[in-house]
This record gives C-alpha cells, structure tokens and sequence, in this order.
C-alpha cells in the first residue's frame, strides 16, 4: 500500500506549517522523514493518520482519499504520535486488550497480544502499571499499539525517542524486519539511525521539502568534497578560497582549514599546487566524508 501526497498545505492561522508539499511512498519503502524542530514532519504525519485535515491538497492512503474514506485508512495505518499518549494507571496487558477492542480485533486476541509483548520487548515489564515503566519501555509500549492489529502502513514519529543504545538497536531491527511486508514512513534525529534502516529520506524545511533521494550510492550523499588541512603556518580565509574550485573555507583550529569544493578533480592536488606556490608547509591533509548529518545541515541551515 502506498502513501501519496499532493499539494498539500496547512495553515495555522498567519502560521504556514506545509507549503504545497508532494512526495509517495511506495509500498515495502521505509522512508526516513527528516527536519529541524518546527518543520512540519509531525503535521505531515498526523494528515497522513486522518488526525488532522490539510488546508489545501490531496492525500491517499493505499488509494483511499483521507478525507473521504478516513476510516478505511485508520483500519490499514498504524500510527505512533511524537508525544506517545498513554494511559497511565492501565497495565501493559490491559491496556494492549483495550487497543485491540478499539480495533475490533476478536480471535486470537489474547495470543496477538503476547506477540506484541514479546516483538516489543516488555516480556519483564508486561504485568506492571504504564506509568511505572521508564521512558523507553513506555516508548515500546506505544510501538506495541501502533501495530497489534497489523498495519500494512506504519507511520511513527521519533519512535526510538528515550531509548537507550540496546533497546534502540533492537527496535531499529523491528523496523527493518516489519519492513520486509509493510510500508513504513518516520522520522528521527538520530542520522546513523535513518541511513542504517531506510530506503529513502526525505528533508523538509519550514514547510518545504528540501531533499528526497534514495539512501545508499549517490542518491543522498553530498556531491561535494571537503578536505582538512593543517598548514605550517596561519593563512588567511580569503587566500584560501582563492583556490580553483573552492566554495568554503571555514578555520577549525589555528593553521588547520576545512575547504569545500564541488569540482570533479581531486582538490588535495589544487591545495598542493596553491601551497608550492605561495610556499607554505602542508602538515597534514586528509578527506572528510560527507555523510547524511553534513547532507542535512547542508539542506536546513
């Protein structure tokens, strides 16, 4: 099942929070949905999840519209909120059991929910209050909901969010593993994370989409090349960036550059060149990978 999204925009009164936004997610994509704080992933997530309309635009769910046909999206969307509302005083079980009453799930019900239990890793935390759990646990309770009643289409926001490094490796593998049969759409801050589980990511920035490329080969890695170089002595910003190809020179310690060039040739070679010339000492010289956090600031800054 797919997710497409059409022109969509969404004002909060003078606030525009999407602007004329279009992207689809295939089904079996897991797409990493990306921005800084305030911009517009979890409005986007929540239209996507029929919780709130969008002012402007169209969004389908596996084919039916969001605002004609909410409750066959419900039915096939599960959906874990950046705030993770749950009710406190119930019980893991119980309040599993309460989800899949409002689901209408009847068969098996008590079977799916130790599933869910053990996928999620609360087997130890199972028969205690919600509100007793720590943050983490209350995070895997929240993950349990959103897909007891087995979504063809995950969406979740910032759902490794309080984890601890184990618990987040093991629910970046639930991802990757319910993403084999199910279309799954989230977002994180945690870089690392998005390029070890996606397919694809999608950058947004105040309300528009920045960057949306395939993770892996070219697709999302930044075509430019940077290069940190120590010199004998200091030089000056503007010398440097009289280099053939250079787009940025940004002083990182006393003698010691990062430059930045989007030229095909090898820029070790033109910094070389330029120091001979100007007889100036190269210490140390070395690339810098451009990952997806540089591709990030890159795109949002």
């Amino acid at each position: 099942m797919s997710i497409k999204v059409e022109g969509v925009t969404k004002v909060y009164g003078s606030q525009k929070a999407l602007d004329n936004v279009s992207f689809e997610v295939k089904k079996g994509e897991i797409v990493g949905f990306l921005g800084p704080n305030g911009a517009g992933k979890s409005t986007m997530m929540k239209i996507v999840s029929c919780f709130i309309p969008p002012t402007s635009g169209k969004v389908t769910v596996g084919g039916f519209d969001i605002l004609e046909e909410s409750m066959k999206v419900r039915e096939m969307v599960g959906y874990l909120p950046e705030s993770n509302p749950l009710y406190y005083d119930m019980y893991v079980k119980e309040y599993l059991d309460f989800v899949c009453g409002l689901y209408g799930i009847k068969s098996d019900r008590s079977a799916r929910i130790d599933e869910m239990i053990q996928v999620t890793g609360l087997e130890r935390e199972q028969h205690k209050q919600i509100g007793q759990l720590s943050k983490g646990y209350k995070q895997r309770v929240g993950i349990a909901q959103a897909i007891i009643h087995d979504p063809e289409i995950l969406i979740l926001d910032e759902p490794t969010s309080g984890l601890d490094p184990n618990q987040l490796v093991e629910i970046r593998e639930l991802i990757r593993t319910l993403g084999k049969d199910k279309t799954i759409m989230f977002s994180s801050h945690i870089m690392q994370e998005v390029e070890a589980v996606c397919d694809r990511i999608i950058i947004i920035d105040k309300g528009n989409i920045v960057k949306d490329d395939k993770v892996g080969g070219d697709g999302v890695k930044d075509k430019t090349q940077s290069v940190i170089v120590e010199f004998d002595v200091e030089v000056s910003n503007s010398e440097l960036s009289k280099i053939a190809g250079i787009l940025q020179v940004e002083s990182i310690a006393p003698s010691t550059y990062r430059l930045v060039s989007n030229s095909g040739g090898d820029l070790r070679k033109s910094i070389s060149e330029w120091a001979r010339s100007k007889d100036r000492l190269i210490l140390a010289l070395q690339f810098e990978d451009r990952n997806l956090e540089d591709v990030f600031r890159k795109h949002t800054s």
